[in-house]
């Protein structure tokens, strides 16, 4: 008998919490309104005792969406959930995370605690939540390094005070996939009460097995995931739902279980978590990657020709990938591009749809063929939250095979300030980096660069991914042009403008 696994995403918290990763409220607005359209089933929205810019995006996404329960993360303090409660107050469809670290290496060494003093205070936690919350989640945190029948017995009481979800993740990525099983395997067994509530798992990929634990943990009997789309997350990541998908779903036969996702929905929502947060997905990801459905042996190629399902085990079109050239000329109107970006998936304001038109000309007249893919980039690269304390308003490069090249470089700062920075650099990026820096007047220190192509062919959009570091703080930054000079640039001042949007206090982290 087919059954449901529940989809819990912390694209929004755990996610977050990857290095030079920021999401302002608005950005957090439309991932969980993404999310919905992908049927997840459980959006985590953030830590709302972290700050009060956190509480007011818990707030802000538990408003904006009608079907996922929308919970926040909280320790097991009566300060941390009444901030949940002030959060999530007169909200319907809401939640509570509960956390508690379990594993003696945790208790003696962070939390300074017995195991009776953990238990005591989980069941406090829980029983002073129920008054708030019926949907309350208890997690075990490190519960893969946590002594089993201690895990039995804080279950079995935080059930009993009003628990609705147990989450044993693997907070490190330590564990294999038969021991994880196992335990799910003694939970259930030993624990009273356990039937009543839904299971959960909470995988790290710090050894590669996020993926392989989850889908060991679903064979065992845990009815819900939980996880980040792409992947992200602390150190090596969470599990990446598109994966768990997809495995129930190709794997069925094996399985017997699937999600609630709307699997036509992952590529789009994939592109949007990776262009908010500035993290490219690796072209070798799976599922998702630009190579997961590319073949390049000519033994692969000659198969795929004959008959696709020689070597693709799933369609690209079941995540949502129909590749579909925009027909759409120069002298199309703006009624056509409307509805095409309806087509598309977007709601575009009459503002919105003003300015996309105006940069659709534009491109028109750059490139020879616009593709859907262009149009979403366009669209993207649209919607930028946050003050933008610098605009770049025009690059000049000038450079000889004898010589360093020289940028000069013009940007306008929120006062309307003209700035013109002039410099020479190893090379034509490095040289307008230079020219940025010494506009900005600012120690920035670029710790990564990445160039990606959004369509293909000679004319095609190049996408920008930096990583810098300025003030002590890490940012990604992203930017799109048909100009890669012109991208880098975009990409670079996005990370700056990042950085000084969380300094003002407008980032909420």
């Amino acid at each position: 008998m087919s059954q449901k696994i529940y989809m819990f995403d912390t694209t929004l918290r755990d996610g977050e919490q990857t290095p030079g990763v920021s999401l302002n409220l608005d950005e957090k607005v439309e991932i969980a309104k993404q999310l919905e359209k992908a049927g997840i089933d459980v959006i985590e929205a953030g830590f709302a005792a972290a700050s009060p810019g956190d509480l007011k995006a818990v707030r802000a996404v538990a408003e904006a969406v009608k079907k996922p329960i929308v919970v926040s993360l909280a320790r097991t303090n009566k300060e941390d959930i009444d901030t949940v409660a002030e959060a999530l107050h007169g909200i319907n469809n809401v939640g509570i995370h509960i956390f508690i670290a379990t594993s003696p290496i945790h208790m003696e060494k962070k939390l300074r605690m017995t195991k009776s003093q953990v238990l005591e205070q989980s069941v406090n936690a829980v029983r002073y939540a129920s008054q708030f919350f019926n949907h309350i989640e208890f997690s075990c945190e490190d519960s893969t390094r946590s002594d089993l029948d201690f895990l039995c017995e804080i279950s079995e009481q935080v059930i009993e005070a009003g628990a609705t979800v147990l989450n044993f993740p693997d907070t490190v990525g330590y564990i294999t996939p038969w021991e994880y099983a196992e335990r799910f395997k003694t939970l259930r067994k030993n624990v009273k009460g356990i039937e009543n509530v839904i299971l959960s798992c909470h995988c790290h990929d710090d050894l590669g097995m996020a993926t392989i634990n989850s889908l060991a943990a679903i064979e065992a009997g845990v009815t819900q995931v939980e996880g980040c789309i792409n992947g992200i997350g602390e150190r090596a990541g969470n599990v990446a739902l598109e994966e768990v998908a997809l495995s129930l779903e190709t794997r069925y036969d094996h399985f017997q279980k699937r999600t609630s996702m709307v699997l036509k929905e992952i590529a789009k929502t994939s592109k949007l978590v990776s262009r908010l947060t500035g993290m490219p997905v690796p072209a070798n990801k799976a599922v998702i990657g630009a190579n997961a459905f590319a073949h390049a042996s000519g033994v692969h190629q000659d198969g795929v020709i004959k008959d696709k399902s020689t070597y693709e085990i799933m369609k690209p079109e079941t995540i949502g990938l129909e590749e579909v050239d925009l027909v759409l000329g120069k002298l199309s109107g703006r009624n056509a591009l409307k509805q095409r970006l309806i087509s598309l998936g977007y709601d575009a304001s009459e503002n919105e749809l003003k300015y996309i038109f105006k940069k659709y000309k534009e491109l028109a007249d750059r490139k020879k063929q616009i593709l859907d893919d262009d149009i979403i980039a366009l669209v993207d690269n649209q919607r930028k939250n946050g003050m933008e304390f610098f605009k770049l308003k025009s690059i000049s490069i000038s450079y000889e095979t004898s010589s360093d090249p020289r940028a000069s470089v013009q940007l306008v700062n929120h006062y309307d300030t003209l700035l013109e920075g002039i410099s020479s650099g190893n090379g034509s990026v490095d040289a307008i980096f230079n020219a940025i820096d010494q506009m900005i007047d600012e120690e920035i220190e670029l710790l990564d660069y990445k160039i990606l192509s959004v369509t293909r062919g000679k004319d095609a959009q190049g996408e920008v991914f930096v990583q810098i570091r300025m003030d002590e703080t890490l940012a990604q930054g992203r930017g799109m042009s048909v100009d890669i000079l012109e991208a880098s640039a975009e990409a670079y001042l996005s990370a700056i403008n990042r950085i000084k949007n969380l300094s003002a206090g407008k980032v909420l982290k």
